[in-house]
């Protein structure tokens, strides 16, 4: 059996240590009031209550237990000391709250940092300074920068306040990158002028220096389009073929015009493959300041472009992005392996949805990506200009902040022009929509009840995210501020206009709606009868932002939590509250958003057309996934579940398995079992091997893909989907 201490490392249970402490409070008393067998009762009474729990202690949990035990035998002055005992350790543990988190991290034995981020690894030193860093921040949030009872809601899992260890710095959450502005009117990297590039591989190169820099800047994810980069792949072809000519000149080679074409464009494909390997590259071999790739999205959307030549340019740049991602990166060991970076988004549109349609050779070759490397994800053209509209009624398609976050509609006042690329969103805080069903006790007039007092700790907190930003200069991050990847400000300007008026966003997340609903109705929320409730939670959620919204200028939009680690946090206070709930708290996590249960037996299909109502509900961002087996042999059936995204929902992916040993050389599905301890572990079916360091595991659990494993809670959720086709 396993317990949590308060630094966060696990470690086996020892009843000896109970006896001593019990020992000690009742040898401290004038008469002894426990003898040996009592203390020992009660120790044994602590074991049976772990192991009977089907999940980690945590020693506040454990002393809960030891103190109300002691009471239970009558020893009240014993009881006494052991408490007395507890409060002067909290008094010293609260003089330095980070030194012993500090510690635990540098020698990694901190077992709840080291799966908090599925893409870092906590034993490289840039990633540990990191980790050490947000421990003092998230020390100063705690005691200095947030009120008491919003440190206790996030601290009792009834809301996340979001990246609480970057909080202490003026730092945003994710962003779209306006990479036009920056290539075309040039920017500035490290004080260093960078002005328009002169070809495409240049222009390639100089955007992976913008991404590492805004990575560096910020906490969240970002966003740029291959569209920005297009226009350079005509300057290389003219440079190109003005170097031919003067080659053939040279040589005293007369050429036709269609073979000097034939040439140039031979070129330019080879420039644009080295184009974009050096952004695939880059990004995958780059470490930011927070120890770990730049969290990258890129956008590939052809209608994003008008001029036919431009398009044309774009879905060559798309092919060869398509196809090095199929293709995927070498590992240590040689082996082709899927990078979680960067993350790609392919647009479903009427020029690439039809057999028939001019570039659905693109949406073939997006498929079989799909079907090896889990990307691209896609998102329906048809589907976003129904749901983005702006205030002159226009529709529009445009991509995410990193895996999920969306921007809402904006039309600039200035230009009355529509605007996404330079806007960002200021921070996330999640409502635990299962603890709000679970206080209710099933009372549906005390959960609105208590639904609303959540919501004002939720707005609280968000503003608190709002005014930390609020006043920051434009100096603290000039490639962000001041050199236009979100604006162009003067010097010493603060941020302040962009909070307000719908440019950027402020995100209230929610996680847990299926077991809220199945604890208030006792039926999943796709059941027909408990859908309509579901439903009517999710407006309640948009009627309390539109208020928000209305009264402070704030375009506060409603998100679709992914939780990573925060699934299981979730799930241990639950537990710690309200105890086993059958089909409500009997494992480990909670489900992400709105998602139907990973349990839950259902088509691809329903599931999709089920979840895209909720997607409309989700206005600050939401993805839909469908689990498939490997469809590497059934490529027209991964068209399929495509065709039906374009017509159904807005954004959506599908989950393969794509994992190498390192040990056997072993390609495809390395499998979680339950080890002596009861503790899962992933281990390949074809060696046996259960060493991590050896392993390559590539799962989508938030939105983009992960690769440094996870907390028990999220391998749990992982190891119970079902699969959907």
């Amino acid at each position: 059996m396993k317990i949590i201490k308060r630094n966060g490392s696990e470690v086996d249970f020892d009843i000896s240590k109970i006896i001593i402490a019990i020992s000690k409070a009742n040898d401290s008393v004038k008469s002894n009031e426990l003898s040996e067998s009592q203390i020992k009762e009660i120790a044994e009474y602590v074991e049976f209550k772990l192991s009977k729990a089907g999940r980690a202690y945590s020693v506040e949990e454990i002393q809960d237990i030891v103190e109300n035990q002691i009471m239970a035998q009558g020893a009240f002055e014993v009881a006494k000391s052991y408490v007395k005992y507890r409060y002067t350790r909290s008094l010293i543990r609260n003089s330095n709250t980070t030194d012993n988190q500090i510690l635990t991290l540098i020698e990694c034995n901190n077992e709840e940092v080291k799966q908090e981020n599925s893409n870092k690894n906590p034993t490289i030193n840039s990633v540990q300074r990191d980790y050490m860093a947000g421990e003092v921040s998230k020390d100063l949030t705690r005691r200095m920068l947030l009120p008491l009872d919003i440190v206790k809601a996030h601290e009792d899992g009834i809301i996340h306040f979001h990246d609480s260890d970057y909080f202490a710095q003026h730092m945003h959450n994710c962003d779209l990158v306006n990479l036009e502005d920056m290539l075309q009117n040039g920017t500035v990297i490290s004080g260093t002028l960078i002005e328009k590039p002169h070809s495409f591989s240049t222009a390639c190169n100089i955007a992976t220096q913008i991404i590492a820099q805004v990575a560096s800047s910020q906490y969240g994810g970002q966003s740029i389009s291959l569209t920005h980069l297009a226009p350079f792949v005509d300057i290389s072809r003219q440079k190109i073929k003005k170097l031919l000519i003067e080659e053939y000149a040279e040589c005293g080679i007369n050429v036709s015009e269609e073979k000097l074409s034939e040439m140039t464009e031979k070129r330019l494909r080879d420039e644009i493959r080295k184009g974009v390997q050096t952004i695939q590259y880059q990004v995958v071999t780059l470490l930011t300041t927070n120890g770990q790739a730049p969290f990258v999205t890129v956008f590939m959307y052809l209608n994003e472009v008008s001029d036919p030549q431009q398009k044309a340019d774009l879905a060559m740049i798309i092919e060869e992005t398509l196809k090095q991602r199929i293709q995927g990166v070498k590992n240590e060991k040689g082996y082709w392996i899927t990078p979680a970076f960067p993350k790609l988004i392919y647009v479903l549109e009427e020029d690439n949805i039809t057999e028939d349609s001019k570039y659905y050779y693109l949406t073939e070759l997006a498929a079989k990506c799909t079907a090896k490397r889990m990307v691209p994800d896609y998102i329906s053209e048809k589907m976003m200009l129904k749901l983005k509209v702006d205030k002159n009624g226009d529709g529009h398609c445009y991509t995410c902040m990193g895996c999920r976050s969306f921007l809402t509609p904006y039309v600039d006042p200035k230009t009355n022009e529509p605007k996404y690329y330079g806007r960002f969103n200021q921070g996330v805080v999640t409502l635990n929509l299962v603890d709000i069903a679970l206080s209710s006790g099933k009372n549906l007039e005390k959960f609105w009840k208590i639904f609303d007092e959540r919501l004002e700790i939720c707005y609280r907190a968000l503003m608190c995210r709002h005014n930390r930003l609020k006043g920051t200069l434009s100096d603290a991050a000039p490639i962000l501020w001041q050199h236009g990847a979100l604006a162009r400000l003067e010097k010493g300007e603060t941020i302040d206009k962009l909070l307000f008026g719908g440019y950027s966003t402020i995100s209230l997340g929610y996680a847990g709606l299926y077991e809220c609903v199945k604890y208030m109705t006792g039926k999943s929320h796709t059941d027909p009868e408990a859908t309509p409730f579901a439903l009517e939670v999710m407006e309640y959620l948009n009627k309390a932002t539109k208020k928000w919204k209305e009264q402070e200028n704030i375009d506060f939009s409603i998100y679709g939590t992914p939780l990573e680690s925060t699934t299981y946090k979730f799930a241990k206070s639950l537990q710690k509250r309200f105890g086993i709930i059958e089909g409500v708290t009997d494992k480990n996590y909670i489900t992400n958003s709105y998602h139907v249960h990973v349990s839950e037996e259902i088509d691809a299909f329903s599931k999709l057309a089920f979840e895209s109502q909720f997607q409309a509900l989700s206005p600050g961002g939401a993805i839909s996934y469908v689990e498939v087996p490997n469809m590497q042999n059934n490529i027209k059936a991964v068209l399929d579940v495509m065709k039906f995204i374009y017509d159904n929902i807005m954004y959506a992916e599908l989950n393969t398995k794509s994992d190498c040993c390192q040990a056997c050389g072993y390609e495809g599905e390395i499998q979680i079992i339950t080890d002596k301890d009861g503790k899962l572990i992933w281990e390949c079916p074809n060696c046996g091997c259960q060493d991590q360091s050896k392993m390559n595991v590539a799962r989508r659990t938030c939105g983009y893909i992960g690769t440094q494993f996870w907390n028990q809670g999220r391998t749990q959720e992982i190891k119970e989907r079902v699969l959907h086709l």
